[in-house]
């Protein structure tokens, strides 16, 4: 952290400065209220510790001038004339805590300490808001797949070292919630998960964005701001859509994934940061690379560990499992009781193509819930793409040639089966033999 010291009496000043540089933080001093809005307006700070009297000046005045500065610093006051009266007024104007002169390093350090543990569980609160609004409800990452499965088995060994781990797959398969998972099993877990969304922002407001800014380094920039990676700090960063990430900022990814090290926009000073990062994109980085479009080193920098999700259409085992799940959770949002699919219903699922994946499946299905009015959820809460399918559907006795129709048959019998095994023992052949029907067929 940077901490601000604000006090009159340099033997404070410099004490204090010793016992927070021995603790791992950097000191910044301040003899006066002027001087301190100064540091603030020069560079922001974590915390402050500051004098109730400065000498002719008010520190509760003070306080109130650097916490209208920047909003949200985190000021601890202390002063020799400790009294409860100046103690609930220092809280009342928004300082976080008080210690009474004289002092002690041990004192400094607990405070310190508490600042510390504030942080992290404003970044928690934050990362458990964001995950309410954006992860997929339902999605467990099971599988009967067993390629899904050994791709699991992969993410989550790597999640037990600091890897770095790239994730790819078309757009909806669950990438983001897969990220999330394997920072949820890493050492890191205790820490902030911080996403990083590439494609939505320009180059300036993204590489802000992600490595932090200070006041005046572009139009718009009024204040310092510390960035995504800053916060990410001690946890995990996640890059999502990194296949469009400029080629601009490549360059600085990269000297962060190998040197730990990056500066804000506007300033020469040299920062660290342990993170871990994860990134996804539904793009083929590797074309990228061929393309001019992604930097050759940021790639194999990325590409320590990388697993591949499949779209929704190769996870026939797994369809009705994940649709169950999510009907089972929008009825519960919803309050409605709608006890299963109707086999038309299924049957159409199964035939679909599901170019959206997860994220399709979600919505047809919260949809669905929404509009149905029986038990049963009927191809008419369906949206209008399912109807037309069925007009040309496979079915026994149609124009259509035996593989075709043996490849239909199987993707059904797969969708409805709980597992392999069982999909075979309903098709009356061993699980060998419809593992190569499956590769034979493009079926996994």
């Amino acid at each position: 952290m940077r901490v601000l010291i604000v006090d009159d009496e340099p033997s404070i000043r410099k004490i204090t400065g010793l016992a927070v540089e021995s603790m791992g933080h950097e000191v910044v001093t301040a003899p006066n209220g002027a001087r301190a809005l100064k540091e603030l307006e020069t560079e922001s700070c974590d915390a402050c510790f500051l004098d109730v009297n400065l000498g002719t000046e008010d520190g509760l005045v003070v306080l109130e001038k650097l916490l209208k500065a920047q909003p949200g610093l985190v000021v601890i006051m202390f002063t020799a004339y400790a009294s409860i009266a100046v103690a609930v007024e220092a809280m009342r104007r928004g300082a976080f805590d008080f210690i009474p002169k004289p002092f002690t390093p041990d004192q400094i350090r607990q405070v310190l300490d508490k600042v510390g543990r504030t942080r992290k569980l404003e970044q928690k609160v934050k990362q458990l808001e964001s995950q309410i609004t954006e992860e997929t409800p339902g999605l467990d990452l099971t599988s009967a797949e067993p390629a899904m499965q050994k791709l699991l088995q992969i993410a989550f060994k790597a999640a037990e070292t600091p890897a770095t781990v790239l994730i790819l797959g078309p757009s909806g398969t669950g990438k983001s919630v897969l990220a999330r998972e394997v920072h949820r099993r890493s050492t890191q877990k205790e820490n902030a998960f911080i996403t990083v969304n590439c494609p939505s922002l320009s180059r300036e407001l993204l590489e802000s964005e992600l490595f932090g800014h200070v006041k005046g380094s572009f139009t718009g920039a009024v204040n310092d701001t510390m960035g995504k990676v800053a916060a990410a700090d001690g946890g995990t960063l996640f890059l999502d859509e990194i296949g469009e990430l400029p080629l601009e900022i490549q360059p600085k990814l990269l000297r962060l994934l190998q040197e730990r090290e990056y500066e804000r926009v506007g300033e020469p000073k040299i920062r660290k940061a342990n993170v871990r990062v994860i990134a996804a994109t539904n793009r083929n980085l590797a074309e990228e690379v061929k393309a001019g479009r992604f930097r050759e080193d940021l790639y194999y920098r990325l590409n320590v560990i990388n697993v591949t999700l499949p779209g929704l259409k190769d996870r026939p085992g797994d369809l009705m499992r994940l649709a169950e799940n999510y009907r089972v959770f929008f009825c519960g949002r919803m309050g409605k009781r709608v006890a299963e699919f109707s086999p038309a219903v299924k049957e159409a699922f199964v035939r679909y193509g599901w170019p959206g994946n997860l994220r399709e499946l979600r919505n047809v299905i919260e949809r669905a819930v929404i509009l149905s009015s029986g038990e049963l959820i009927e191809p008419a809460d369906l949206p209008e793409e399912f109807s037309h399918q069925a007009d040309s559907s496979i079915a026994v006795g149609a124009r259509v040639t035996l593989d075709a129709l043996e490849t239909e048959h199987i993707r059904r019998v797969l969708a409805s089966a709980k597992n392999l095994d069982e999909a075979a023992k309903t098709l009356g052949i061993d699980p060998a033999t419809l593992y190569r029907k499956r590769q034979k067929l493009g079926l996994i």
